[in-house]
């Protein structure tokens, strides 16, 4: 479709977390889906009957398929009591076999409808190394510990995501110990978070911390930004290698997370209900065999378990390692796709009622 975006005036913006070129504007019930300029394709939603109906589109089922799934993220974004919306393509009658076939839609009574829970786990739209396949499953043994040999670690951004409450992109990126120490030891060296972490110390003690988590096969560091500001330290872990391993039943892709908020700009409920579920979803979505999120937070750390119990976690038990008294919660992948908890609903419900 060759018509240029400045006739659609929009009133909201929507933006794809990891093609910035990529964008859908709304205007009412009118969606434009956007690209490099032009419209990709046009929708009218009619909240009322939770339905999406095209009026216009691209033949090219590959930007098809891209232009729906950013529309519908947007609009289960927006109206997130929304629990389905029926798709009416019939200028496109190919266009709901060929979406239920990419697991965007599925077939009820001849009609395609969209599920969030399902709209949130295509991996298109929100990893950038999106095409690469499952880690084939091989057993390894390391440190007497039977667990599935981990695959190559990534490098550069993995994730990205639009905020709407935000108008904002949250992402996170594989740390680079060149660039990221200088930022990295100053969050360590911060006393509110040497109260937890207790690495505080110099230059060449982080280097070597960092250097040795990013050869460690079972553990992950990121950086998370704001747009292009940094904010936080991330370590993420496959829980059957970990150290938290013998105080549960680890399954093989269990996977676990340790979490540095350096900006103070960045604290706060309208941050913490963006990073905090984006990082549950990159977890989620960097391997469809990881049913669980666990975490090991310090059992006085009565602000974090507080947030963690606003995220869908559940707390499991106390129990004592050696360096501290943790409590053990757990997210699982169905409460967090099924309820929703990419967003914070309630907050955004009250918004759409006053539309």
């Amino acid at each position: 479709m060759n018509a240029d975006v400045g006739s659609a005036v929009a009133a909201e913006r929507f933006l794809a977390g990891t093609d910035p070129a990529l964008s859908v504007c709304r205007s009412r019930d009118e969606l434009h889906v956007v690209a490099d300029g032009a419209v990709l394709l046009s929708l009218t939603l009619d909240i009322a009957q939770e339905r999406l109906i095209v009026r216009g589109g691209v033949d090219d089922p590959d930007l098809m398929l891209r232009g729906v799934s950013v529309a519908t993220e947007a609009v289960f974004g927006w109206h997130p009591a929304v629990e389905r919306l029926v798709l009416e393509c019939a200028e496109r009658p190919s266009a709901a076999s060929m979406l239920a076939r990419e697991g965007l839609a599925v077939i009820e009574d001849d009609r395609a409808v969209l599920l969030p829970d399902m709209v949130m786990q295509r991996r298109e739209s929100w990893l950038v190394d999106a095409a690469r396949p499952a880690f084939p499953l091989s057993h390894v043994m390391s440190d007497g510990r039977r667990h599935p040999r981990r695959p190559p670690k990534p490098a550069g951004r993995v994730y990205a995501r639009f905020i709407p409450w935000l108008s904002d992109v949250v992402s996170f990126r594989v740390v680079d110990v060149d660039q990221d120490l200088p930022l990295v030891h100053r969050w360590l060296n911060d006393p509110r978070v040497d109260a937890f972490w207790n690495e505080a110390g110099d230059l060449d003690k982080h280097r070597t911390y960092l250097s040795k988590i990013l050869s460690d096969p079972h553990m992950l560091p990121l950086i998370g930004c704001f747009g292009e500001r940094p904010f936080g330290y991330f370590e993420l872990y496959w829980a059957k290698e970990n150290r938290i391993a013998p105080f549960y039943d680890a399954a093989d892709y269990d996977r676990g997370w340790h979490v540095i908020v350096g900006e103070d700009d960045f604290r706060g409920r309208d941050y913490i209900t963006a990073w905090l579920p984006s990082l549950m979803h990159y977890m989620f979505l960097d391997d469809c065999r990881t049913m669980r999120i666990v975490g090991e937070p310090a059992a006085a750390h009565v602000q974090q378990l507080r947030n963690l119990d606003r995220a869908g976690f559940a707390r499991i038990k106390n129990f004592d390692f050696p360096h501290k008294r943790a409590t053990l919660v757990m997210l699982l992948r169905e409460r967090f796709f099924a309820d929703r908890l990419w967003q914070p609903a309630a907050k955004d419900a009250t918004k759409e009622t006053q539309r």
